[in-house]
């Protein structure tokens, strides 16, 4: 294979700082997947897209890395089995990276093995590539917006898996990691927006649940993130459950 090819239309020292925040407000991409024709057809997909730019591609982990490096994009699209180096294992250094991109996790693998992995090392969204075109330019905007993004299949199996974990746990016993302290840090209604969130609502459902606006709601989120020293929701999710928060029935 092939190593990272770089958008010859754009510099090769692009600016700095991670996010959409480039003067151009286009989001830069980098494509990882060892499939040659599956890089080509998500470049195709994003090329007609006038805010998108794919500024290199890479066959394995350790390519994704060094192009991650190199080029600092907004957001690495990241198949979860490649070879040399796997995309969770490229997931972790990638966004252990100073100023991180956000890392989006397309496969067609729906299990829990890769879901939980891949978002515990770090990774912002996890689609399947047998969703439509637009829903992959729709995720890499939601995630290069700061945002986070699980597709329906992926948040239920995620919460099933650590439902099923929570259940095994004997009585009395919060979870194997144990309370976080920082848990102690949230007001109830903070708290409760979390059980929420772990349970896989959206703000608009949550804001319907506890009557309080959408916008009272996305505030509460935000705290909880802060508070947590969290990245997105979907860590909320992962923290939740390996920490306690939602409760067994």
């Amino acid at each position: 294979m092939s190593g990272p090819h770089p958008d010859p239309s754009r510099s090769a020292d692009p600016p700095a700082g991670g996010g959409p925040g480039h003067a151009d407000g286009v989001i830069r991409v980098v494509l990882a997947d060892d499939q040659a024709l599956v890089r080509v057809g998500f470049r195709m997909i994003l090329d007609a897209e006038e805010e998108v730019s794919v500024v290199a591609e890479a066959a394995d982990g350790i390519q994704a890395v060094d192009a991650a490096r190199e080029h600092r994009p907004d957001v690495v699209v990241m198949d979860v089995r490649m070879p040399v180096m796997d995309g969770v294992e490229a997931t972790r250094l990638v966004t252990s990276l100073p100023d991180p991109p956000r890392v989006l996790m397309v496969t067609t693998f729906d299990l829990d093995e890769y879901v939980h992995s891949a978002l515990t090392a770090g990774a912002s969204g996890f689609l399947l590539k047998d969703a439509p075109p637009e829903e992959l330019v729709n995720a890499i905007r939601v995630v290069a917006s700061g945002n986070a993004l699980l597709a329906p299949t992926v948040t239920r199996r995620l919460i099933e898996e650590f439902t099923a974990r929570s259940r095994s746990i004997p009585a009395g016993i919060v979870s194997p990691e144990g309370p976080h302290p920082l848990v102690a840090t949230l007001t109830a209604r903070e708290l409760e927006v979390l059980e929420h969130v772990a349970q896989g609502l959206s703000n608009a459902e949550i804001a319907e649940a506890l009557f309080v606006g959408a916008t009272t709601v996305k505030t509460h989120v935000g705290r909880i993130l802060m508070k947590l020293g969290l990245r997105d929701r979907v860590q909320a999710v992962v923290f939740a459950y390996e920490h306690g928060v939602v409760t067994r029935d």
